[in-house]
């Protein structure tokens, strides 16, 4: 009995390497610019918490983070911080994720984020594989690829 997985719409990185050339670098700048947007939202935030926000400021990271991720992939397949370095998210089929991918995406990121030794894996895999790929683009079948001219 032999397996048979889905056939992938996204370029092949054996034929069309340029789409995943520098996109793990990418990925990791576009993370710092999404983490220090997300600290000046939670900064921002804290005056209406009357400053309280300070005693749980990592969980306000978490939801806020998790909220901007949600919906700037949502929308644009992309955070800012992606935008910026010119990547963006791309599902099996290779369009760019729904609002309910964009949200199992951020959904597997902060699982992720929350549990270290799954974020230490993400970051190998991303640096190993072809596709360059983390832990829940593998699950979800998505891929960030250098953004089409």
């Amino acid at each position: 009995m032999s397996v048979t997985y889905p056939q992938s719409a996204l370029p092949d990185p054996d034929v069309q390497p340029a789409f995943y050339a520098g996109v793990p670098a990418k990925r990791a700048l576009a993370w710092l610019v999404d983490v220090t947007l997300i600290a000046i939202l939670c900064l921002l935030v804290l005056p209406f918490t009357v400053f309280t926000g300070i005693f749980f400021f990592p969980l306000m990271m978490l939801v806020v983070g998790f909220l901007y991720r949600w919906t700037t992939i949502a929308n644009h397949s992309s955070t800012w911080g992606m935008r910026l370095m010119a990547i963006e998210l791309r599902d099996i089929d290779g369009q760019r994720l729904t609002s309910g991918t964009a949200l199992l995406h951020t959904t597997g990121y902060t699982i992720s984020v929350v549990t270290a030794p799954l974020q230490l894996i993400s970051i190998i895999a991303m640096m190993l594989t072809p596709k360059g790929q983390g832990l829940s683009d593998m699950v979800l079948g998505t891929t960030a690829i250098n953004r089409p001219a």
